[in-house]
């Protein structure tokens, strides 16, 4: 029951900080994350975890709430261009915040069902020639692989920073809701998908020939920084292909920015999978979930749009339909004088 209150406490707390001045400034990617905070918590909950990973989850993401609502109530009191800036920024500290937390539902994982089943497709790409394809040059296409998995933790900031550098500031709202929507769909989904990586599952089996330097680094990063609590859908796919389909819909003008984006997205997905980072199964999910983010934002970018249209036509339509009236001639006021008296 303490851990309800507490998640009461969240959802109530958020609503009272923010305002209604807050709620009509807050953008679309600034809801997922709020979403997110309230779902986490609420999360421990039914899944039974224990009463304190609840609590924890309530008193750290009703403290985020209250200091991101306060930042946004900031804002919409006095527009800053600082804290325009900062709000720009932190659904990406928020998306790291995230994917922490789902670390914390991990559990003991002893049976490998699911990685079982997974595993049988990778061996079919594998060994039915997709291993000796990238092979073919030595290590050559094996580091290009492993740089791209390595690029996808920069991918973000830098697609931010392009929409700065080319004037696109307006659209960063819509790339954030496509990537943040795109990650956090997988990250919410972890802890139904209980499972590991093949590299730990299957040790030794199906590895890579070549160990680049490149590859040591992202093991290195993975083996400090990754969690256990899921590895399907692959967030490493999600989010490079999120990135390439936010910056499509928010800068469609520079072919060659998106198109080299969608292109790195492909080479993070093959990579996870030649890795033993992935099964197959999570890189192919992960790009579902990208592609139905970016579907559901770009068909609500486009309805908001009609429906300004709508609303900017039925307005002319109103106006033509009571004309004004014409304006009044200005007859002046004559004032009969008296005779004069003699």
């Amino acid at each position: 029951m303490a851990t309800l209150t507490a998640i009461s406490d969240v959802t109530a707390a958020a609503e009272r900080a923010g305002g209604s001045a807050a709620a009509l400034a807050v953008r679309r990617p600034e809801w997922i994350v709020r979403a997110f905070l309230v779902y986490a918590p609420v999360l421990a909950f039914l899944l039974g975890r224990s009463p304190a990973l609840g609590m924890q989850l309530a008193a750290l993401n009703l403290a985020a709430i209250l200091a991101y609502d306060a930042l946004i109530y900031f804002d919409s009191l006095k527009p800053n261009k600082v804290l325009r800036a900062l709000r720009d920024w932190v659904p990406l500290g928020m998306v790291l915040l995230a994917y922490r937390e789902m670390g914390r539902f991990a559990l003991p994982h002893t049976a490998y069902p699911l990685e079982s089943r997974w595993v049988v497709w990778d061996r079919l790409f594998l060994n039915g020639g997709g291993r000796a394809a990238i092979e073919f040059l030595g290590p050559v296409w094996p580091s290009v692989l492993e740089i791209a998995y390595a690029l996808v933790y920069t991918l973000a900031p830098l697609a931010l920073a392009a929409l700065y550098l080319y004037g696109r500031r307006s659209q960063i709202d819509r790339f954030l809701t496509v990537f943040v929507l795109g990650v956090l769909l997988c990250y919410v989904q972890f802890p139904f998908w209980p499972s590991e990586p093949p590299r730990t599952v299957f040790s030794g089996q199906d590895l890579p020939t070549y160990i680049t330097i490149f590859r040591r680094f992202n093991l290195w990063m993975l083996g400090n920084y990754g969690i256990h609590t899921s590895v399907f859908p692959s967030a490493h796919v999600a989010g490079a292909l999120s990135v390439a389909y936010g910056m499509r819909q928010a800068i469609p003008e520079r072919k060659w920015l998106y198109r080299a984006l969608f292109v790195i997205a492909a080479l993070i997905a093959l990579a996870t999978v030649y890795g033993r980072y992935h099964y197959l199964a999570d890189a192919t999910y992960g790009a579902v979930v990208a592609t139905f983010a970016a579907a559901l934002v770009n068909r609500l970018h486009q309805s908001g749009q009609s429906g300004s249209r709508a609303s900017a036509s039925e307005t002319a339509a109103w106006s033509a339909s009571f004309p004004s009236a014409p304006p009044r001639r200005s007859v002046p006021l004559t004032v009969p004088l008296r005779p004069a008296t003699p």
